[in-house]
């Protein structure tokens, strides 16, 4: 609850701008860098992460995604993603798009990003440099504060305070039939019109910047279990560095069961159903260590994937990553 008493209209927008920057600085150093938002089943969709991702596979894939967290917790993050990917240029180009929208509280952000990616075969496997541009609304409603002083105009409006930003972000990505290597930097630039407009995105928007390491392997073990170990390492340099442990079991090329640990954050329990190569359904539960927990029930994701393509068919084995 926010209370705000014997204040003029010109003061009471400084502190709505307040808020909304204040809001804006807890989704990206308190809640695991959400303003890059972040998911758990990510090592089933890299090009959450890096846009150099795209195209990594012979065929189209797309995934729909829904995470609920902190559960019961007023004004908990949730989060929607919808993903498209795919190779064109025989194979050695690949495009994405990413339809993102997150809410906190009051505050409200929708993403549309276009991915582009350029894959070159070295080694027994492919190098791929990738950049993506979109933008991003960010929606502060006045109307779903609570307020003392009824009759205040700037309330009484129901005020919609809006900031549009550009983004563009670049991210690398080596990869092979076994294991994968990935760094990226989601938002390398950005532009606040209150801001100076430059290279450094600190002093052209109130964004930081996130550095991002991914890597896995399969492993396995007999004819029925593979062994997925796997690890993203965030870096911002206004928080402590972070890291996700993931440790997925492949039984008989169908069923995924995995955990995962993000440390000084939440432990995750993870399982996917993989169907024909095409289809597959997620979902993921996240037990919070932080003091949230007392308040809440923990976090739900579920995650929907279709791959599609002529190509497809010609696939023998499943989607590792």
């Amino acid at each position: 609850m926010i209370v705000i008493t014997n204040l003029n209209i010109q003061n009471m927008k400084k502190i709505i701008v307040s808020l909304l920057v204040a809001c804006l600085m807890f989704m990206q150093t308190e809640t695991n860098a959400q303003q890059d938002v972040m998911v758990s089943q990510y090592m089933f969709n890299g090009l959450l992460l890096n846009p150099a991702y795209s195209g990594s596979h012979p065929y189209f894939s797309s995934t729909l995604l829904h995470r609920s967290q902190w559960v019961k917790f007023d004004g908990a993050p949730m989060t929607q993603i919808l993903a498209v990917d795919g190779p064109i240029k025989n194979k050695n180009m690949g495009v994405g798009l990413i339809v993102l929208h997150d809410q906190v509280g009051a505050t409200d952000q929708t993403d549309i990003y276009a991915n582009y990616s350029y894959h070159l075969k070295l080694g027994k496997g492919k190098l791929s440099f990738g950049i993506k541009a979109g933008v991003s609304r960010y929606l502060f409603n006045t109307d779903q504060l609570t307020y003392w002083d009824a009759g205040d105009a700037v309330y009484d409006q129901g005020n919609k305070l809006t900031a549009w930003l550009p983004k563009f972000g670049f991210g690398m990505y080596y990869y092979t039939d076994k294991w994968f290597g990935g760094l990226s930097v989601p938002t390398l630039l950005a532009y606040d019109k209150n801001y100076t407009f430059g290279a450094d995105v600190n002093r052209s928007s109130f964004l930081d910047r996130h550095y991002m390491a991914t890597g896995g392997v399969i492993i396995r073990l007999n004819d029925n279990f593979k062994m997925k170990p796997s690890t993203l390492i965030k870096y911002v340099p206004t928080a402590p560095l972070q890291a996700d442990i993931n440790l997925n079991f492949l039984y008989k090329d169908q069923f995924w069961l995995g955990a995962s640990y993000r440390t000084g954050d939440a432990v995750s329990a993870i399982i996917e159903y993989q169907t024909n190569f095409r289809f597959r359904v997620g979902y993921s539960y996240d037990f919070t260590l932080s003091n949230i927990r007392r308040y809440s029930s923990g976090t739900h994701e579920i995650m929907i994937g279709y791959d599609f393509g002529k190509d497809l068919s010609k696939v023998k084995t499943p989607r590792f990553f």
